[in-house]
């Protein structure tokens, strides 16, 4: 018979292992899709909510974020 191949036939494990594969795979999918696509660097962040809430003025926000950006942050 063409069926009787035992790689062809699948038991109770391989069958699990399938179901697993296929479920880690949604979650990874489902986690990429979930993730923001653009992140803000944390200090810019915090220095533009700063600036957006009048803590600090214009001149004070664009030297800080020279000097973020020319430490790297």
């Amino acid at each position: 018979m063409m069926y009787d191949h035992p790689h062809l036939t699948a038991s109770g494990s391989a069958w699990l292992l399938v179901v697993l594969a296929l479920l880690l795979v949604s979650a990874l999918v489902a986690a990429v899709i979930r993730r923001p696509a653009h992140r803000d660097h944390g200090a810019e962040k915090v220095l533009a909510d700063r600036f957006a809430r009048g803590e600090i003025d214009a001149e004070e926000y664009e030297q800080c974020l020279h000097t973020l950006r020319a430490a790297g942050r």
